[in-house]
């Protein structure tokens, strides 16, 4: 059998290293490109098609939420399992809308991944213990998190103004409009019921899109 030909995208040296050897070590697969960012991610994607992408969540400029998002939508059999270190539902259950095939902690053992790489290269999904369990306590809990409403896009906007970055910048990290921005700022009230930056920030904080 061929080897599974995997694509890795994650800001920092150290853990690509890591992955490349961890995936490569367990037999069977073997890491066909690197990048360090969302951008990047996209790019490349379309050059290589990989049976399996292994991405970050968050990296500079563009994030993996948005990369995904933009990969699904010129490739709808893309395969990606998303390795972050959001443990939080809110990040999982967006990320698996857009069309991940896979989420795990990087809290999680080692094996996760790699189990999760071969799911995702048959065609199943595959979710970590931790992540699923905060999945499913909130759906237990009925503690009704509004960002679960919104959009990729939407939410990737949201978490950048939650990070304190100016329409200016939203604009030309995710290539729209600034007038496109300020659409989506409309909407997020909308959606999330708020009527300002810091009760946006606070809603962000409680959810655990950004840290308090």
């Amino acid at each position: 059998m061929a080897n599974i030909r995997v694509m890795l995208a994650d800001d920092h040296v150290v853990v690509r290293s890591g992955l490349r050897r961890l995936l490569e070590q367990s037999g069977g697969m073997e890491v066909v490109a690197e990048v360090d960012s969302g951008e990047q991610a996209y790019q490349w994607y379309s050059e290589h098609l990989p049976d399996v992408m292994v991405m970050d969540m968050s990296m500079p400029g563009m994030g993996g939420l948005e990369a995904l998002r933009r990969i699904m939508a010129r490739h709808h059999g893309a395969r990606v399992v998303i390795f972050s270190m959001h443990e939080n539902a809110a990040f999982a259950s967006q990320a698996l809308s857009a069309g991940a095939r896979g989420y795990v902690a990087k809290s999680e053992a080692a094996e996760d991944l790699v189990r999760a790489v071969r799911e995702a290269a048959a065609g199943r999904g595959f979710i970590s213990a931790a992540v699923a369990q905060k999945i499913a306590l909130q759906s237990l809990s009925g503690d009704d998190d509004p960002t679960r409403k919104l959009s990729a896009r939407e939410f990737e906007v949201f978490r950048l103004l939650a990070e304190g970055r100016s329409v200016e910048d939203i604009a030309e990290i995710l290539k729209i409009s600034q007038k496109t921005v300020a659409n989506y700022q409309t909407v997020l009230k909308q959606k999330l019921g708020i009527l300002n930056s810091v009760e946006l920030v606070r809603l962000a904080i409680r959810f655990g899109v950004i840290e308090g």
